[in-house]
Order: structure tokens, then C-alpha cells, then sequence
């Protein structure tokens, strides 16, 4: 699979922690990409571990949540900046919940600089428990303390790294509803679609990654989009949970069954190899 003539830096590499992030699965998605992909598409970023493994030079970047786009536009402005305001960060549980509440002052956090807030969250995304992005209802974040011994709060040659490709790539940063960036979407462009994921079981939905959550309407409004994108000859691969609703919803398509790790129960014992799906529309 190329994406560019120019070498990869093996130094661009997520930045944040996320639920459900592919860093660990990338040997077994990229034999399944596009021999080629010179234009790239991805509405549900996260942690961006399949973005930063292939640093297409073209790219549309999408995610409903602000926080994180916020995050990634700071790292391509101002990484000098937001490195220095992340070494002023202390690792303990005060700190931490001090930093946590920012947000249940709307107005003296809406009045903050980008600076500050893409620095928290990375601040509270490396000391949180588990590394675990949840929000409650009102949209304020709520994991509690991790209490690690030394979190790498600030890896700066990473910063730099992601900074210096996302100045070098043509890459549009939005945060718009995935249908809207898919509608756009023209033949020639790849597509990743990594949506939250449906519920193996009625106690295992992690909902908190947006305070609206991700229901199965939402799951079958995602695979119409899909539907049209086939219609419309642009190819695309989509990882979700291997339930027999995904499996069925996208039966007309190729599907692969992958091995996952599930990192993130709060039961240890039921952390382990899970089966997720790999959709195509291409061979």
C-alpha cells in the first residue's frame, strides 16, 4: 500500500490515548487497504493511530468531538506553545481535579485561550484513569485520577513530529456530522470509518464519548452513507464490533473477521482477544 514517495516518520504517532484506537490492530487493517490511496478520508479520527500510519499528503479529518479537533489544529498552530503550557502540569490528584473542573465554569472557560484547553485535555487524557475520554451529560469530562507514577504528559518529540506532517499535508480539520463530510466525498478518495462501536451486550455500550451517544439508528444511518458511497464508486473500509446486527447490516459488502484487544473493562479478566468486523467495498 503507498500513500507517498516521501519516507514516513516513524515519529508521528498518536498523541492521545482513545477508546477503541487502532494502534494495536494496524498490522492486520493495512494489508487490507487500497494498494493506493493518494487522498484520504476520516470521519470518526480519535486517537488517529491509521491517519498518522499512512501521512497521506492529502487528508479530510473529522470528528463530532470539538475537543480533540481542537487539539489537533493547537499541534499543527502552535506546538512551542502548547508544549510549554504542558510542562506546567503537575501529576497529582489536586491538580488533576482542578484541571478537570475548568470546564463547569462556562464562561471562564469559553473565555480560555485554544492553547490552554487542547493542553488539558492532553493533561487529563494522560492522567486519567485508563487514558479513558468519557463526559457526562452536561458535556463535562468525568474520568477520575489514574494516579500513574510518571505519565508522559508531555512527549515533545511526538508534538513536533505530528506538527511538522500536519504542516507539510494538505489536511482539512473539521467537525461536522460524518454524513455531511461523506456527501463530499469524491471518487478517488479513501475513506476509514471507524464509528463508536455497537454494544456486544446490553452492559458493555460505552456511551460517554459524546454527550448525544451512538445508537443503532445511528449505526444503519452510518451504513446508508456507506451504501451511497458505493453508489457513487468511492471505496471505503469500515471497523466495527462483529455483532450479528453489523454483520447483517453490511452483508452485501466484504467482511473480515478480526482479533481485537479489549483494553478498557474495568474488570481485568475480561480484558482480552474480542472479534471485531473489517468492511470493503473493494477486493
Amino acid at each position: 500500500m503507498t500513500t507517498s514517495k516521501k519516507r514516513k516518520n516513524n515519529l508521528v504517532t498518536p498523541v492521545l490515548k482513545w477508546v477503541g484506537g487502532k494502534r494495536q490492530l494496524l498490522d492486520v487493517l493495512c494489508p487490507l487497504l487500497p494498494k493506493t490511496i493518494n487522498s484520504y478520508c476520516e470521519p470518526f479520527i480519535g486517537g488517529g493511530a491509521m491517519l498518522f500510519e499512512l501521512q497521506p499528503k492529502r487528508a479530510l479529518v473529522n470528528d463530532i468531538n470539538e475537543d480533540l479537533i481542537l487539539v489537533y489544529t493547537v499541534i499543527r498552530d502552535n506546538v512551542d506553545g502548547l508544549i510549554q503550557r504542558l510542562e506546567q502540569f503537575e501529576n497529582t490528584a489536586e491538580a488533576f481535579y482542578e484541571v478537570r473542573d475548568w470546564d463547569r465554569d462556562r464562561e471562564r472557560y469559553a473565555a480560555m485561550s485554544d492553547i490552554d484547553k487542547a493542553a488539558r485535555m492532553i493533561y487529563l487524557n494522560k492522567t486519567c484513569y485508563n487514558g479513558l475520554y468519557r463526559v457526562n451529560t452536561a458535556g463535562e469530562f468525568n474520568s477520575p485520577f489514574g494516579n500513574y507514577k510518571n505519565p508522559n504528559i508531555v512527549n515533545a518529540p511526538v508534538l513536533r513530529a505530528v506538527s511538522a506532517y500536519f504542516n507539510a499535508a494538505e489536511i482539512t480539520f473539521s467537525t461536522v456530522d460524518y454524513a455531511e463530510l461523506l456527501q463530499n466525498v469524491r471518487r478517488g478518495t479513501f475513506v476509514y470509518l471507524d464509528p463508536p462501536y455497537d454494544p456486544v451486550s446490553d452492559t458493555s455500550s460505552f456511551t460517554g464519548y459524546s454527550k448525544g451517544g451512538f445508537s443503532k439508528e445511528d449505526q444503519i444511518r452510518l451504513r446508508e452513507c456507506c451504501d451511497e458511497l458505493n453508489r457513487r464508486g468511492v471505496r471505503f473500509m469500515l471497523s466495527n464490533s462483529a455483532t450479528d446486527f453489523i454483520k447483517e447490516q453490511y452483508a452485501t459488502y466484504n467482511i473480515t473477521i478480526v482479533q481485537a484487544k479489549r483494553a478498557i473493562n474495568s474488570v481485568g479478566s475480561k480484558r482480552g482477544d474480542v472479534d471485531e468486523v473489517v468492511v470493503r467495498n473493494y477486493e
